[in-house]
């Protein structure tokens, strides 16, 4: 089974809000909130991609020291294996705007198990209740 190497992160507000996106029709999985993020490119590191990721989806600006890792989901889809490391960020540059159709909400950590997620990031929850309250 190939394993998939994605990356994600928690954009954390002043007042403590994470931001989730919603996949877009066409998708896999459309309809579904998930954390920002993406693909590593071969050769890319993690903090790198999601740099770059940022940038495509949400217009905004992310320096590396402003990333820190909290956590990681494993998850195994029926034709793949997902290994996906979770950051977490509260600094950032520019106003966050969707670049690619999606749907984005701020919401609560206690309140995110109200939004139909993904299999892999549903688990990447309590770490957030438990770092925000």
């Amino acid at each position: 089974m190939n394993i998939l190497l994605v990356v994600a992160v928690a954009l954390i507000d002043a007042d403590d809000r994470i931001l989730i996106a919603q996949r877009p029709e066409g998708k896999k999985l459309a309809g579904l909130w998930e954390f920002p993020g993406g693909k590593i490119d071969p050769g890319e590191r993690p903090e790198a991609a999601l740099i770059r990721e940022l940038r495509e989806e949400l217009d905004i600006t992310v320096k590396e020291d402003c990333l820190a890792p909290l956590t990681f989901a494993s998850h195994a889809y029926d034709d793949f294996h997902l290994l996906m490391p979770l950051y977490i960020c509260r600094r950032w540059e520019g106003f966050v705007r969707p670049r690619e159709g999606q749907a984005i909400k701020w919401v609560k950590a206690a309140q995110m198990r109200d939004y139909p997620m993904p299999p892999a990031d549903a688990p990447l929850i309590p770490p957030l209740i438990d770092l925000l309250g």
